[in-house]
């Protein structure tokens, strides 16, 4: 097990690969490849040129008869050679060649597939959108979900559009021209209108300097928010890390009851695996976690013809588990929840979501703080939809909880909160340790509300045009993590005020010196390997309930892969990733643990796990029908007892 072994950051070879009868000895690999690009490619020469491409290239090979050398042709402009990646992740992973001699163009059109002949049509900034043409190969439309990687010190890019691609240009000038047009072309097709500086502006706000032009965007907070500790040498390679603390202990067990929907980690003795049917109690470990031999089973009449619980919630010291399911399957939103007793295994409460008399969805909930499940008192929970951020209070005016020996369901008490009139589209949202909320929303905002007001977010980060679809937040509040289907967003909430002093975007306005946020992507090959669901979900931090102590690492799931980042090295400004990149900064540098089966989520344990020799707690992983424990340990140990 461990990381991938990709190998989409070897260099192109510039010299062996170009023989003149590499056209007639393509490989089978190849062949099959080239046939399946044709199916969706254009069939319109490229303005560039009145000649089609092979008339173009059995003249540069007459050239190269008669001078000698013809690698760099004379036409430079958008001329790139095209290259294919073949092997997947194996050791016989390679670049093959698939056209010498190729030109892209960026093309307005309404459609991909079929006839092209509407691309000659002049269309507006809110008509049509962008695709970008390479020869016959290639007609991807300009999106995130290409997943481009930038290589500036090769003159090269890599994607994704039905298999893993390259171009490389011949001089910088054709690169940075590339990689401008591509930003503005995928600006255009995620706003609707022109990549100008004015619409920009109106897009991200004067205030996001950083995010509107990221070459001028001030990193010292980036650098500031922790004291120069584990500041990197620049030294680290652009390809998914090796450090010398593997991912080298892992053990495995089959779930009971099968089909894992949801996975409830506690930071005390157990954690919880739930699926349509009950839920399993599993044990604690400083090695991760597994089986005690507790199933919790729900009795027909306790799911009350509900559908499989989407988000479990542990409270009131983790003998309580909130577990609430969509109203309708397909429907993301609920009108109550169910209450499970976990010490008697029975499900003691159905409540009912209600405001001013009226029934009223969720679509989300959350403990009121980072560790507050973990006190015995708590009866309060925050809940989120659509338009609505609100506390729930599980006690009734005299203090009283309900139970189901009433008729009818007892109806939660609204204690604060707000209603927005429309427009908020929220999504998702996540506490800090003194029970500040961060909230991400379809349209790419990522808001910040103080643990005193949820009427007014102290701060609005814009949009990148990608909905988030989760949003976790470090125990200090400094560092906000969104996810988006195709890239993670890591954003630094740390400002100086007017009297100099270093505050988060919770607790007050940041000003117009907010910095850049960085991304986090897989490479395109990892990207391509990752299965057919590859999208992100589900981006965590590592777990703290400490003030003072800081997360180490940050984990995500996607298709059959889970991935960690080390935060440290996603934060050092001078880590290799980020040089000679244009836009914003992406980060590359991860472990991977592949799985055999999509994962439903992957989250690391409580840092009270982490054992003396260890830098950090257990990570689990639930697929459908097994959870694993992976530690980062390199020292090996037994199953037993902590």
């Amino acid at each position: 097990m461990g990381a991938s072994h990709s190998r989409e950051g070897l260099e192109l070879s510039d010299d062996s690969d170009y023989d003149d009868d590499e056209e007639s000895t393509k490989t089978e690999s190849e062949e099959q490849y080239e046939d399946a690009a044709d199916d969706h490619a254009s069939t319109r020469t490229p303005p560039v040129s009145s000649k089609t491409l092979d008339e173009v290239d059995s003249k540069l090979k007459a050239l190269k008869l008669k001078y000698g050398s013809a690698e760099t042709p004379s036409n430079l402009k958008n001329a790139v050679r095209l290259y294919l990646h073949v092997g997947g992740n194996t050791p016989k992973a390679k670049w093959i060649t698939s056209q010498k001699l190729a030109y892209y163009e960026f093309v307005k059109t309404l459609k991909i597939d079929g006839d092209d002949e509407d691309d000659d049509y002049e269309l507006s900034s809110r008509e049509g959108f962008w695709v970008l043409n390479v020869g016959k190969k290639i007609r991807a439309k300009v999106s995130t979900d290409m997943q481009l990687k930038m290589f500036g010190d090769q003159r090269r890019v890599d994607f994704v559009d039905k298999g893993v691609w390259a171009l490389k240009f011949f001089v910088d000038d054709e690169y940075r021209s590339f990689i401008s047009k591509f930003q503005d072309c995928l600006f255009e097709n995620v706003y609707g209108m022109e990549a100008t500086e004015a619409n920009k502006v109106k897009i991200y706000g004067k205030e996001f300097v950083g995010w509107l032009r990221p070459e001028e965007s001030d990193d010292a907070m980036w650098e500031d928010a922790d004291s120069g500790v584990w500041k990197g040498s620049g030294k680290s390679p652009m390809t998914p890390v090796r450090d010398s603390q593997d991912l080298l202990e892992e053990f495995e067990e089959a779930a009971t009851g099968g089909g894992i929907q949801s996975l409830a980690l506690g930071a005390l003795d157990n954690s919880f695996l739930v699926n349509d049917s009950g839920v399993q109690v599993v044990k604690n470990f400083s090695h991760g976690i597994h089986g005690k031999g507790v199933y919790v089973k729900f009795d027909e009449k306790d799911k009350r013809g509900s559908s499989t619980p989407k988000k479990a919630l542990l409270m009131r010291g983790e003998t309580n588990m909130m577990l609430m399911s969509p109203f309708k399957e397909g429907k993301p939103r609920s009108t109550g929840l169910h209450q499970l007793d976990i010490e008697t295994g029975k499900i003691v409460t159905e409540w009912k979501f209600e405001k001013d008399g009226t029934d009223i969805t969720m679509k989300d909930i959350t403990n009121d703080t980072k560790g507050s499940q973990l006190d015995p008192s708590e009866s309060t929970f925050l809940g989120l939809d659509d338009n609505r951020l609100c506390q729930w209070d599980m006690r009734d005016k005299k203090g009283i909880v309900q139970t189901l020996a009433n008729t009818s369901s007892p109806v939660l008490h609204w204690t604060q909160g707000h209603q927005f009139s429309r427009g908020t589209n929220f999504q998702c949202f996540a506490t800090t340790g003194d029970g500040s909320i961060v909230v991400g929303s379809l349209d790419g905002k990522i808001r910040l509300y103080s643990k005193t007001s949820m009427r007014q977010a102290k701060t609005a980060f814009p949009g990148l045009g990608s909905p988030i679809t989760h949003v976790d937040v470090t125990y200090d509040g400094k560092w906000i993590l969104g996810t988006t289907d195709t890239y993670l967003i890591l954003i630094c909430s740390l400002f100086t005020d007017k009297d100099g002093k270093t505050k988060t975007g919770f607790t007050g306005r940041m000003g117009n010196k907010i910095p850049a946020p960085r991304l986090l992507k897989l490479t395109p090959v990892d990207a391509h390997m990752a299965g057919a669901n590859n999208k992100f979900h589900g981006g965590h931090f590592s777990w703290v309930t400490e003030s003072g102590k800081q997360e180490r690492h940050l984990v995500a799931a996607v298709g059959k892969f889970s991935v960690i980042w080390n935060f440290q090295q996603v934060k050092d400004s001078a880590h290799r990733c980020y040089q000679n990149q244009q836009g914003l900064k992406s980060c590359y540098c991860y472990k991977i643990v592949p799985k055999d089966e999509s994962v439903v989520e992957s989250r690391f344990m409580h840092d009270k796990y982490a054992v003396s020799d260890s830098p950090e707690a257990p990570l689990v992983v639930a697929t459908p029908m097994k959870v694993t424990s992976i530690s980062m340990s390199g020292k090996k140990r037994g199953l037993g007892t902590s």
